[in-house]
């Protein structure tokens, strides 16, 4: 039976001209487009009166049986409430962006001997924070450049208050060994404020005084530390040779560039932070077919500085209207947002862009090569459409702490957000039988009474036993259509010599090493095996630090509880000493007397 058609006419009459945020609904209720308007009755109206639209658009027109509003007080207000719903209902029809990390920074601690660090989170008020960076990679760079230049320690207190003689570290010339003494708190503390200057970008304020130094120690015949400055301000010459941009200044700035192509888009963020080019990182929104600049640059804006603060300076290569009200509300300081650069800020905008087409270039690459490996894979099956991929692996070390994981390949790539791992307890230890077809009921019982998404292709890491069992699990939930296939280790495990095992043939197949189909095997099933083997050994851990506290006789769960979080795991509690432990609230000295001999 047709459905009836929708016409928006009695709800379009009574929308206000207000601001507001508002919901296109679909037959069953879902959320078809969730959209913020300076007008709600203008802009509402406007999709039920253009001819111009995109096919895309078009269709969600077509589909909408309902219209919800919600007025809010300022565009800035609806700009915010569009993008939290969009976040928890992803829209069918909505630009979508996921970047749900946060992102890492580099931390000087507020000890007496401050800790380089690397960070991610909500920094401490007595830390000094540096950041945000693009990616792990730039915060450890940082790191490095700072070890070779200031020579700051790296450690955890723990260590740190516990080291006799200096570690690797300070024989390789990356630490001043603070920890034994062999610097003294006035001459760290000057290293400190200097890492601070290099980090704030007070760079010419920090070369001038290592100069006026290095020729002051110089002048006092002390040559061997008169060559310590001149290392660091060689090293720091070369740093800024490499990082810094243009304008040596040392200002903060966002650069946003965007590249369309083929129905794709790409938006690459630059970080600019105290003048120094911080390195950068692509996004590849879904739902942007068709889409112009301006809508992909403001679902970008509005998606990636929700509850995250933007920089003083936005470099973009288009205008959009009303963002920077809302990302100096969101920031709590004036954002400057720059649609149409001139000088320096257009060279750093070409950068961004031309970045963001080589990110297109390279994942149009991927997915060549992606589909490549599926063609060959539904060839060498048999099959005629498998896309979706799900892979099983058991982990277990002599039975103890069982994990199965199921990681899932779709759309041409892992799917990370979708991989599963099941905690698994045996009868009997070791019993790799068991504990597959325990994983594989417990996640297939619910995909048969319809829920979720079926596989085309379920991955068995193991032999004809372990496949077996897989045909019988889904075989007893109606699921037999699925086809399976085992990968068993080859000779000497050797990657390349691997077994493909198929339900219905006696003899295993064999790919040669270079074959595309093989290769996408290879990296399923080894981003199984890894993220199995990560969950067995969190949890072994887990429960060898639980036991190795639980067997002292005093220490309860509250006390276990404090000794870890005071010294960040079981090693830490191993390496304290007979004081630090009576530090420890509910710890008395006979009892850190005997928490020091059980663990010794």
């Amino acid at each position: 039976m047709t459905a009836p058609a929708f016409d928006p006419a009695p709800i379009l009459a009574n929308l206000p001209g207000l601001p507001g945020v508002y919901r296109m609904l679909g037959e069953a209720g879902e959320v078809l487009y969730v959209g913020k308007a300076r007008d709600l009755k203008k802009r509402v109206s406007s999709y039920f009166q253009k001819s111009d639209q995109s096919p895309r658009i078009r269709l969600m027109v077509q589909k909408i049986r309902d219209i919800q509003i919600t007025v809010t007080r300022s565009e800035s207000e609806a700009l915010l409430l569009e993008n939290n719903l969009i976040k928890g209902l992803n829209p069918k029809y909505n630009i979508l962006f996921r970047d749900d990390k946060s992102y890492p920074w580099l931390l000087l601690t507020g000890h007496d001997y401050p800790r380089l660090a690397y960070f991610r989170g909500t920094p401490d008020k007595r830390d000094r924070a540096f950041g945000p960076f693009p990616n792990s990679y730039a915060v450890r760079e940082s790191l490095q450049i700072l070890q070779k230049v200031f020579r700051l320690r790296t450690c955890e207190d723990t260590v740190f208050g516990n080291r006799s003689r200096p570690c690797l570290l300070h024989q390789i010339k990356r630490c001043s060994a603070p920890c034994v003494d062999l610097i003294s708190a006035a001459e760290y503390a000057r290293d400190v404020d200097h890492a601070a200057l290099f980090l704030t970008g007070k760079d010419d304020e920090l070369m001038a005084d290592l100069m006026t130094k290095m020729e002051a120690a110089a002048a006092d015949l002390r040559f061997e530390q008169a060559a310590v400055y001149r290392d660091q301000v060689q090293a720091l010459a070369r740093v800024r040779e490499k990082q810094f941009v243009e304008s040596r200044g040392s200002q903060d700035a966002d650069v946003v560039g965007l590249a369309l192509k083929g129905g794709t888009a790409c938006v690459y963020l630059i970080m600019i932070r105290a003048g120094r080019n911080l390195g950068g990182k692509a996004f590849f929104p879904s739902n942007a077919e068709e889409a112009e600049p301006a809508q992909v640059l403001e679902a970008f804006l509005s998606q990636h500085y929700a509850g995250r603060p933007a920089p003083a300076i936005l470099v973009l290569g288009t205008e959009v209207e009303g963002m920077a009200a809302f990302l100096s509300a969101e920031a709590g300081h004036k954002v400057q947002v720059v649609g149409n650069p001139v000088g320096e800020r257009r060279n750093w905008l070409r950068m961004a862009e031309h970045n963001a087409e080589l990110a297109l270039i390279a994942r149009e690459g991927q997915r060549a090569g992606q589909e490549q490996r599926l063609a060959a894979l539904n060839e060498v099956l048999g099959e005629g459409n498998i896309q979706r991929i799900e892979c099983f692996d058991v982990s277990h070390t002599m039975g103890e702490a069982t994990v199965v994981s199921c990681v899932v390949y779709d759309q041409g790539g892992m799917r990370s957000s979708e991989y599963r791992r099941f905690n698994i307890d045996t009868p009997t230890p070791g019993d790799d039988y068991y504990a597959m077809r325990e994983a594989l009921s417990r996640r297939y019982a619910r995909l048969a009474e319809g829920e979720g998404k079926l596989p085309d292709l379920l991955l068995i890491d193991g032999g004809r036993g372990q496949l077996n069992v897989a045909l019988e699990v889904l075989g007893e939930l109606g699921l037999g259509q699925v086809a399976m296939l085992g990968v068993a280790k080859g000779e000497e495990r050797k990657p390349g010599l691997e077994q493909l095992i198929l339900p219905d043939e006696k003899e295993p197949l064999r790919l040669p090493a270079d074959h595309p189909a093989l290769h996408l095997i290879q990296e399923v099933r080894d981003e199984a095996h890894r993220f199995a083997i990560t969950g067995h050994r969190a949890k072994r851990a887990k429960t060898r630090t639980a036991s190795s506290l639980e067997e002292i006789p005093g220490i309860g769960p509250k006390r276990r509880q404090r000794l870890l979080q005071t010294f960040g795991g079981l090693r830490g509690v191993q390496s304290a000493g007979i004081e630090e432990l009576c530090q420890v609230e509910g710890i008395s000295r006979e009892l850190a007397e005997k928490l020091y001999r059980a663990l010794h």
